[in-house]
């Protein structure tokens, strides 16, 4: 029922991808959701070198014989890193990368020269056409709705979807929103190919963060998450908290990307992620958390997904 251009793409039995997330989306996440039925993503910039990042391939490997791919983030990060990751995914024969992010013209010749399926991420339509343009396989576009960086558009999926599946020839895949069969339907229904959720997938068993973790993204409402960064011409969608206050405070008053690196990302993230501190940095999180109320396993959550659309479209097929 659920065959489309994203399935066949990339050789797998539902077109659902788990997004990349910094510190969660591990071999062991990647590959329980690739034997789930969907398309796990190892987070390269979890790793801390090329070795690292060579030894979660390998283990992903040891855990799943089903497609699983590598994403690799090309904002914030040390070019030389970016070179060094293509570097092991072509040495390693990983036949998926997903970039994310800024122009990936500059590795998109590489990596399909590797014979690798280059999926790209992207917040605007404009971008999703220049990443054709570049020859990329597929596009994600991440909505108003995701958690994380969504591009200043501040454009939902709803409108997204249709005009990005109307101007490209290649699958378009929907991120944000999505944590059940309803959501995973609309995007269908708007011409997506496929889905790609994050939030969701925290509130599993497989997610390394901490139980403590867990519990507050679970009594998370949808009215608990808010922007920062866009006095700084940037749109980052996290969990409201202590750290996300400081920041907006900072920004109030003007404040450079220096000065708020403190309280984003590294081992403020580490505490809140492992630690149980959820006061100590920001978290990227979308609103969909508000529908989530309990912690499954991810076959669990990705069965439930197909069974609810299931039921979905046989009540949707008026005679």
């Amino acid at each position: 029922m659920f065959k489309t251009r994203l399935t066949e793409l990339l050789g797998v039995e539902y077109p659902i991808i788990g997004g990349a997330m910094a510190y969660l989306s591990t071999a062991e996440l990647a590959a329980a959701i690739s034997n789930a039925g969907g398309f796990g993503l190892i987070a390269g910039v979890t790793c801390n070198n090329k070795d690292e990042l060579r030894e979660q391939i390998r283990t992903c490997r040891s855990l799943t014989d089903k497609p699983f791919g590598v994403n690799i983030a090309l904002i914030t990060r040390d070019p030389n890193r970016v070179n060094e990751d293509l570097e092991v995914v072509v040495e390693e024969k990983v036949k998926f990368v997903e970039t994310a992010a800024l122009n990936p013209a500059p590795y998109v010749k590489q990596l399909k020269e590797a014979g690798i399926t280059v999926l790209h991420k992207c917040a605007t339509v404009r971008h999703a056409k220049s990443a054709e343009r570049v020859g990329v396989d597929a596009v994600t576009l991440v909505g108003y709705e995701a958690a994380g960086h969504t591009g200043l558009d501040d454009l939902p999926l709803s409108i997204m979807i249709p005009l990005a599946v109307d101007s490209l020839e290649i699958p378009v895949i929907s991120a944000g929103g999505v944590s059940d069969g309803r959501a995973f339907v609309s995007a269908l229904a708007l011409g997506a190919s496929g889905v790609q959720i994050g939030t969701r997938l925290m509130a599993s068993h497989e997610c390394p963060a901490s139980e403590t973790f867990k519990d507050w993204l679970i009594r998370t409402e949808a009215t608990d998450t808010v922007y920062i960064e866009r006095s700084l011409n940037r749109a980052y969608r996290v969990r409201r908290n202590e750290a996300t206050e400081k920041v907006l405070e900072l920004e109030k008053k003007g404040t450079t990307m220096l000065e708020l690196l403190p309280f984003i990302g590294g081992d403020n993230l580490r505490k809140v992620l492992f630690e149980g501190d959820v006061e100590a940095g920001v978290v990227a999180c979308g609103p969909v958390a508000g529908l989530i109320d309990d912690v499954m396993s991810v076959k669990e959550i990705i069965d439930r997904i197909i069974s609810q659309a299931e039921i979905i479209i046989e009540r949707l097929q008026f005679s």
